[in-house]
């Protein structure tokens, strides 16, 4: 495959989280859903390859989560191929840039090319923010985008040309401010970009902080204290949230992470055992920190661990198609994920349109029950005798739901070591 663009490249929280999860519920259902006994094997032998597009961080502050995203769907049409391929034809894929939420621009101008190279279903965006700017022209296209990144509550439900692989923010927020209690801390500050992922994961969690009793004491809902995707400054933030005297720090932003770090640095903050990430600065910074500056902080990340098999063929994958060392893993099942069922949607309908796609997508993640199946070949095999599958894929989500968010899902929790390097330590599975 060639690139068309390279990489710049506790009690307590079962409760929250049960209150959580019942949020992401919607009655909207899809209309309308082709089944493979309502088309022809003619018209299975008519249909068009496939062909799915991407519209992953290559550049921006999210730039980081691009090589694992992108390294899983490269996997998964690899092996789609070696199966097969989808109604006797290879899968193709369009890659594509999403930037990020500072220059809305490169996604604008990515969702245009893809939807002009004739591709049916998009992998894509990473960031929620991104693809509240992008998804309506997907949809009027009749183009099915499927984020493996996308926690974002406001895209539960949005409509039945959106799908994601990673839960709403619900379930990290709710894991999120478990972890933070059962630290024994109270009196939390919160560093916070303002855009969708970042307000959205901020509600969610202070939330669940509130419920167990504790106080957000900088950077609440409604204070007015979030700052801008894309800042370098975070003098007056930090002196301003150390000022509330709290007891525990968490940051949610992208790349804007390192010159938070930094900051908190120089004004003295001890981060072991007081800090907290989430997936969207869930990285290995190695000497981008003095040795030992981020140790015995912990973070949450929606997706099962991976296991080492998954993260040996998608090393090789990385290193023959992309010419790079694949260290980063998040959000590669995820991806994987999300276009074995796109494929495996259009496999039951026996069409490769992005409508067809989109009737098709839950009944093959599962929630028409069905035979369990974990490859393509197996599911393809399924379906030719006629029987309902329910993948049972690499992130180890539930089926999708009807607003086309997973019905359940696994929150990792990490923890850095003096390399300023995470390992995972333990998960937590949360369902809706």
């Amino acid at each position: 495959m060639n690139r068309r663009m390279t990489a710049a490249k506790g009690i307590a929280f079962a409760a929250v989280l049960t209150l959580g999860l019942a949020a992401c519920a919607s009655d909207t259902e899809p209309e309308g859903e082709s089944t493979a006994e309502e088309t022809t094997d003619e018209g299975a032998a008519d249909a068009e390859p496939l062909t799915i597009g991407t519209i992953l961080p290559v550049t921006g502050t999210l730039a980081f989560l691009g090589p694992p995203e992108i390294a899983g769907v490269g996997l998964a049409i690899a092996d789609i191929n070696e199966a097969g391929g989808v109604l006797g034809n290879e899968v193709a894929v369009e890659w594509g840039d999403s930037g990020d939420t500072t220059d809305p621009s490169v996604a604008s101008s990515t969702a245009t090319d893809l939807i002009s190279s004739g591709v049916s279903a998009v992998i894509g965006a990473a960031s929620s923010g991104v693809s509240l700017s992008v998804v309506d022209t997907f949809a009027e296209a009749e183009v099915m985008q499927i984020s493996p990144a996308n926690t974002a509550a406001d895209l539960s439900g949005y409509g039945d040309f959106f799908a994601r692989t990673a839960p709403p923010d619900t379930v990290q927020g709710a894991a999120l401010g478990s972890l933070i209690l059962d630290g024994g801390h109270m009196d939390v500050a919160m560093l916070v970009q303002n855009e969708a992922y970042g307000t959205g994961l901020r509600d969610h969690t202070q939330s669940a902080i509130e419920a167990g009793g504790g106080t957000v004491v900088y950077g609440a809902g409604g204070a007015g204290e979030e700052f801008p995707p894309g800042e370098t400054n975070f003098g007056a933030q930090v002196t301003a949230a150390l000022a509330a005297e709290p007891d525990a720090i968490v940051v949610i932003a992208f790349e804007e992470t390192v010159a938070i770090v930094n900051e908190l640095v120089s004004q003295g903050w001890d981060f072991d055992g007081t800090t907290y990430f989430c997936d969207g600065n869930l990285s290995n910074y190695g000497d981008q920190f003095d040795e030992g500056t981020l140790a015995g902080v912990q973070g949450t990340l929606p997706g099962a661990q991976a296991d080492d098999d998954f993260k040996e063929r998608l090393k090789t994958w990385y290193s023959e198609n992309e010419g790079g060392e694949l260290a980063d893993f998040s959000y590669a099942a995820e991806s994987y994920d999300a276009t074995m069922l796109a494929a495996l949607a259009a496999t039951r309908g026996e069409a490769t349109d992005g409508r067809t796609i989109a009737d098709n997508i839950r009944a093959v993640s599962g929630s028409e029950g069905g035979t369990e199946v974990s490859s393509f070949a197996d599911a393809v095999a399924a379906l030719d005798a006629g029987e309902e599958i329910t993948y049972k894929g690499l992130s180890g989500t539930g089926p999708l739901n009807d607003a086309n968010d997973p019905s359940s899902a696994f929150i990792g929790i990490y923890q850095y070591d003096d390399s300023n390097e995470y390992s995972f330590e333990r998960e937590i599975e949360g369902s809706i």
